[in-house]
Protein backbone atom coordinates (compact mmCIF):
# COMPACT_ATOMS: atom_id res chain seq x y z
CA UNK A 1 0.00 0.00 0.00
CA UNK A 2 1.38 3.30 -0.85
CA UNK A 3 1.93 5.58 2.09
CA UNK A 4 1.44 9.56 2.06
CA UNK A 5 5.47 9.82 2.55
CA UNK A 6 5.99 8.18 -0.32
CA UNK A 7 3.51 10.27 -3.22
CA UNK A 8 5.10 13.58 -1.03
CA UNK A 9 8.69 12.67 -2.19
CA UNK A 10 8.41 12.62 -5.71
CA UNK A 11 6.14 16.20 -5.13
CA UNK A 12 8.84 17.06 -3.31
CA UNK A 13 11.59 16.29 -5.63
CA UNK A 14 9.91 17.99 -8.72
CA UNK A 15 9.43 21.75 -6.52
CA UNK A 16 13.22 21.43 -5.95
CA UNK A 17 14.26 20.73 -9.91
CA UNK A 18 11.90 23.76 -10.65
CA UNK A 19 13.86 26.09 -8.09
CA UNK A 20 17.13 24.93 -9.34
CA UNK A 21 16.14 25.39 -12.89
CA UNK A 22 14.49 29.07 -12.23
CA UNK A 23 17.43 29.95 -10.41
CA UNK A 24 19.92 28.65 -13.42
CA UNK A 25 18.52 30.09 -16.29
CA UNK A 26 18.43 33.81 -14.31
CA UNK A 27 21.90 35.43 -15.63
CA UNK A 28 24.80 36.48 -13.31
CA UNK A 29 24.51 39.87 -14.34
CA UNK A 30 20.81 40.21 -13.37
CA UNK A 31 21.75 38.68 -9.86
CA UNK A 32 24.80 41.13 -9.38
CA UNK A 33 22.67 44.41 -10.43
CA UNK A 34 19.51 43.13 -8.35
CA UNK A 35 22.29 43.05 -5.25
CA UNK A 36 23.98 45.87 -5.86
CA UNK A 37 21.07 48.44 -6.46
CA UNK A 38 19.31 47.16 -2.81
CA UNK A 39 22.74 47.90 -1.30
CA UNK A 40 22.98 51.19 -2.97
CA UNK A 41 19.66 51.98 -1.81
CA UNK A 42 19.60 51.05 1.55
CA UNK A 43 22.43 53.32 1.84
CA UNK A 44 21.07 55.96 0.24
CA UNK A 45 18.62 55.98 2.66
CA UNK A 46 20.22 55.09 6.19
CA UNK A 47 23.12 57.66 4.99
CA UNK A 48 21.27 60.69 4.97
CA UNK A 49 20.63 60.72 8.43
CA UNK A 50 24.50 60.18 9.35
CA UNK A 51 26.44 62.99 10.22
CA UNK A 52 28.29 64.21 6.86
CA UNK A 53 31.83 64.61 8.68
CA UNK A 54 31.48 60.62 10.01
CA UNK A 55 29.57 59.09 6.58
CA UNK A 56 28.08 60.21 3.35
CA UNK A 57 25.55 58.35 0.92
CA UNK A 58 25.62 57.50 -2.76
CA UNK A 59 23.70 60.85 -4.08
CA UNK A 60 26.53 63.18 -2.56
CA UNK A 61 29.15 60.78 -3.86
CA UNK A 62 28.11 60.84 -7.49
CA UNK A 63 27.54 65.08 -6.97
CA UNK A 64 31.48 64.78 -5.51
CA UNK A 65 32.46 62.52 -8.55
CA UNK A 66 30.99 65.05 -11.30
CA UNK A 67 32.57 68.48 -9.96
CA UNK A 68 36.12 66.84 -9.81
CA UNK A 69 35.54 65.65 -13.38
CA UNK A 70 34.95 69.00 -14.16
CA UNK A 71 38.29 70.45 -12.70
CA UNK A 72 39.82 67.76 -14.06
CA UNK A 73 41.65 66.60 -10.46
CA UNK A 74 40.56 63.39 -10.85
CA UNK A 75 41.44 62.28 -14.02
CA UNK A 76 45.13 63.22 -13.30
CA UNK A 77 45.09 61.46 -10.04
CA UNK A 78 43.60 57.96 -11.89
CA UNK A 79 46.54 59.15 -14.59
CA UNK A 80 49.13 59.35 -11.76
CA UNK A 81 47.67 56.22 -9.99
CA UNK A 82 47.41 53.85 -13.13
CA UNK A 83 51.16 54.23 -14.36
CA UNK A 84 52.82 52.59 -11.60
CA UNK A 85 49.87 50.23 -10.90
CA UNK A 86 50.16 48.45 -14.78
CA UNK A 87 54.20 48.90 -14.57
CA UNK A 88 54.32 46.75 -11.59
CA UNK A 89 51.33 44.59 -11.98
CA UNK A 90 52.69 43.63 -15.02
CA UNK A 91 56.64 43.07 -13.97
CA UNK A 92 55.09 40.75 -10.91
CA UNK A 93 53.28 38.45 -13.37
CA UNK A 94 56.21 38.28 -16.37
CA UNK A 95 58.24 37.61 -12.72
CA UNK A 96 55.77 35.87 -11.12
CA UNK A 97 54.42 32.89 -13.27
CA UNK A 98 57.79 31.49 -14.82
CA UNK A 99 59.34 31.92 -11.10
CA UNK A 100 56.12 29.45 -9.75
CA UNK A 101 56.82 27.18 -12.84
CA UNK A 102 60.11 26.58 -12.47
CA UNK A 103 59.34 26.38 -8.37
CA UNK A 104 57.28 23.78 -8.95
CA UNK A 105 58.70 21.67 -11.60
CA UNK A 106 62.26 21.28 -9.94
CA UNK A 107 62.48 20.02 -6.95
CA UNK A 108 66.38 21.56 -6.66
CA UNK A 109 64.56 24.95 -7.01
CA UNK A 110 62.11 24.54 -4.58
CA UNK A 111 64.15 23.37 -1.70
CA UNK A 112 66.89 25.92 -2.67
CA UNK A 113 64.66 29.18 -3.50
CA UNK A 114 61.25 28.18 -2.05
CA UNK A 115 61.85 29.12 1.63
CA UNK A 116 62.31 32.56 0.23
CA UNK A 117 58.99 32.94 -1.53
CA UNK A 118 57.25 31.51 1.50
CA UNK A 119 59.14 33.98 3.89
CA UNK A 120 58.36 37.08 1.55
CA UNK A 121 54.82 36.47 1.12
CA UNK A 122 54.56 36.12 5.23
CA UNK A 123 56.36 39.30 5.47
CA UNK A 124 54.65 42.37 5.92
CA UNK A 125 55.89 44.16 3.19
CA UNK A 126 54.24 47.60 3.98
CA UNK A 127 56.50 47.75 6.57
CA UNK A 128 59.50 48.33 4.42
CA UNK A 129 58.05 51.28 2.45
CA UNK A 130 60.50 53.43 4.69
CA UNK A 131 63.25 51.95 3.61
CA UNK A 132 62.55 51.47 -0.05
CA UNK A 133 61.67 55.25 0.00
CA UNK A 134 65.61 55.51 0.67
CA UNK A 135 66.50 53.40 -2.49
CA UNK A 136 63.98 54.37 -4.62
CA UNK A 137 63.18 57.79 -3.76
CA UNK A 138 59.57 59.04 -3.67
CA UNK A 139 58.01 59.06 -7.49
CA UNK A 140 57.08 56.69 -9.78
CA UNK A 141 59.81 53.60 -8.96
CA UNK A 142 58.85 53.06 -5.10
CA UNK A 143 55.34 52.93 -6.36
CA UNK A 144 55.61 50.34 -8.54
CA UNK A 145 58.11 48.47 -6.23
CA UNK A 146 55.44 48.39 -3.59
CA UNK A 147 52.63 46.99 -6.14
CA UNK A 148 55.30 44.39 -7.59
CA UNK A 149 56.18 43.24 -4.42
CA UNK A 150 52.79 42.48 -2.66
CA UNK A 151 51.07 41.45 -6.23
CA UNK A 152 53.99 39.24 -6.84
CA UNK A 153 53.91 36.36 -4.18
CA UNK A 154 50.43 35.52 -4.50
CA UNK A 155 51.45 34.83 -8.39
CA UNK A 156 54.52 32.83 -7.54
CA UNK A 157 53.04 31.00 -4.88
CA UNK A 158 49.30 29.98 -6.81
CA UNK A 159 51.69 28.97 -10.03
CA UNK A 160 53.73 26.70 -7.72
CA UNK A 161 51.13 24.93 -5.99
CA UNK A 162 49.38 24.44 -8.96
CA UNK A 163 52.55 22.66 -10.90
CA UNK A 164 52.50 20.77 -7.77
CA UNK A 165 48.81 19.59 -8.08
CA UNK A 166 49.21 18.51 -11.97
CA UNK A 167 48.88 14.75 -11.80
CA UNK A 168 52.30 12.84 -11.44
CA UNK A 169 50.58 10.80 -14.14
CA UNK A 170 50.43 12.78 -16.74
CA UNK A 171 53.88 14.07 -16.70
CA UNK A 172 54.86 9.97 -16.59
CA UNK A 173 53.05 9.73 -19.54
CA UNK A 174 54.59 12.69 -21.47
CA UNK A 175 58.32 11.08 -20.04
CA UNK A 176 56.96 7.53 -21.89
CA UNK A 177 56.23 9.12 -25.30
CA UNK A 178 60.17 10.91 -24.63
CA UNK A 179 59.23 14.26 -24.66
CA UNK A 180 61.23 16.66 -23.68
CA UNK A 181 61.59 18.74 -20.20
CA UNK A 182 60.53 21.89 -22.65
CA UNK A 183 57.78 20.11 -24.28
CA UNK A 184 55.94 18.83 -21.00
CA UNK A 185 56.23 22.08 -19.31
CA UNK A 186 54.47 23.82 -22.53
CA UNK A 187 52.30 20.82 -22.93
CA UNK A 188 51.33 19.21 -20.10
CA UNK A 189 52.31 21.47 -16.85
CA UNK A 190 51.34 25.02 -18.28
CA UNK A 191 47.89 23.85 -19.29
CA UNK A 192 46.82 22.18 -16.09
CA UNK A 193 48.15 25.13 -14.15
CA UNK A 194 46.44 27.82 -16.09
CA UNK A 195 43.36 28.09 -13.42
CA UNK A 196 46.08 28.07 -10.65
CA UNK A 197 47.72 30.87 -12.35
CA UNK A 198 44.46 32.97 -13.03
CA UNK A 199 43.49 32.68 -8.94
CA UNK A 200 46.84 33.77 -8.47
CA UNK A 201 46.44 36.90 -11.21
CA UNK A 202 43.02 37.50 -9.25
CA UNK A 203 44.26 37.98 -6.05
CA UNK A 204 47.66 39.62 -7.15
CA UNK A 205 45.12 42.33 -8.53
CA UNK A 206 43.82 42.92 -5.08
CA UNK A 207 47.08 42.88 -3.14
CA UNK A 208 48.53 45.52 -6.38
CA UNK A 209 45.55 48.24 -5.35
CA UNK A 210 46.30 48.04 -1.89
CA UNK A 211 50.33 48.47 -2.43
CA UNK A 212 49.59 51.83 -4.76
CA UNK A 213 46.81 53.43 -2.51
CA UNK A 214 49.34 52.65 0.45
CA UNK A 215 52.57 53.65 -1.46
CA UNK A 216 50.73 57.09 -1.85
CA UNK A 217 49.88 57.50 1.62
CA UNK A 218 53.28 56.91 2.40
CA UNK A 219 55.14 58.41 -0.26
CA UNK A 220 54.57 61.55 -2.13
CA UNK A 221 50.97 62.23 -1.49
CA UNK A 222 49.51 61.81 -5.40
CA UNK A 223 47.04 60.25 -7.34
CA UNK A 224 44.05 58.64 -5.76
CA UNK A 225 45.86 57.99 -2.47
CA UNK A 226 46.62 61.23 -1.87
CA UNK A 227 42.66 62.69 -2.87
CA UNK A 228 41.87 60.17 0.18
CA UNK A 229 44.19 61.89 2.57
CA UNK A 230 43.72 65.30 1.62
CA UNK A 231 39.73 64.66 1.75
CA UNK A 232 40.02 62.83 5.35
CA UNK A 233 41.80 65.49 6.11
CA UNK A 234 39.37 67.77 5.71
CA UNK A 235 36.24 66.07 6.44
CA UNK A 236 34.79 66.39 2.91
CA UNK A 237 33.74 62.52 3.29
CA UNK A 238 31.93 62.66 0.36
CA UNK A 239 34.91 63.45 -1.70
CA UNK A 240 37.03 60.83 -0.23
CA UNK A 241 34.53 58.49 -1.40
CA UNK A 242 34.60 59.10 -5.38
CA UNK A 243 38.65 57.82 -5.45
CA UNK A 244 37.65 54.62 -2.89
CA UNK A 245 34.53 53.85 -4.62
CA UNK A 246 36.45 54.44 -8.03
CA UNK A 247 39.15 51.57 -7.09
CA UNK A 248 36.96 49.67 -6.25
CA UNK A 249 35.01 49.36 -9.23
CA UNK A 250 38.35 49.48 -11.68
CA UNK A 251 39.41 46.09 -9.04
CA UNK A 252 36.39 44.23 -10.22
CA UNK A 253 36.93 45.21 -13.68
CA UNK A 254 39.99 44.15 -13.98
CA UNK A 255 38.88 40.85 -11.78
CA UNK A 256 36.37 40.33 -14.39
CA UNK A 257 38.95 40.67 -17.46
CA UNK A 258 41.17 38.02 -15.89
CA UNK A 259 38.13 35.99 -15.67
CA UNK A 260 37.49 36.84 -19.72
CA UNK A 261 41.21 36.24 -20.18
CA UNK A 262 40.95 32.44 -18.54
CA UNK A 263 37.79 31.81 -20.34
CA UNK A 264 40.30 32.08 -23.79
CA UNK A 265 42.96 31.24 -22.91
CA UNK A 266 41.65 27.88 -21.33
CA UNK A 267 38.16 27.15 -23.05
CA UNK A 268 38.03 23.62 -21.94
CA UNK A 269 37.80 24.70 -17.99
CA UNK A 270 34.44 25.99 -17.85
CA UNK A 271 33.63 22.76 -19.42
CA UNK A 272 35.32 20.74 -16.93
CA UNK A 273 33.76 22.41 -13.72
CA UNK A 274 30.33 23.04 -15.19
CA UNK A 275 30.39 26.58 -13.37
CA UNK A 276 28.75 28.48 -16.54
CA UNK A 277 25.90 26.51 -16.68
CA UNK A 278 24.84 26.98 -12.27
Amino acid sequence: MTTDTEIQAPARVERRAGQASWTSTVPAWVITTISVAVATGLWEFFGRDVNPLLGTYPSAIIKAFFSMLQTGRLQDALIQSSQPFIVGYIVAAIVGIPVGLLLGRYRILESALGIYVTAGYATPLIALVPLLILWFGLGFMVKAVVVFLLSFFPICINTWFGVKAVPKTMIEVGTAFCASQTAIMRGIILPATIPYIMAGLRLGIGKAVIGIVIAEFLTAISGLGGIIITSANSFRTAEMFVPVILIMVLAVALTALVGWLEKYVAPWQSEITGHDSV
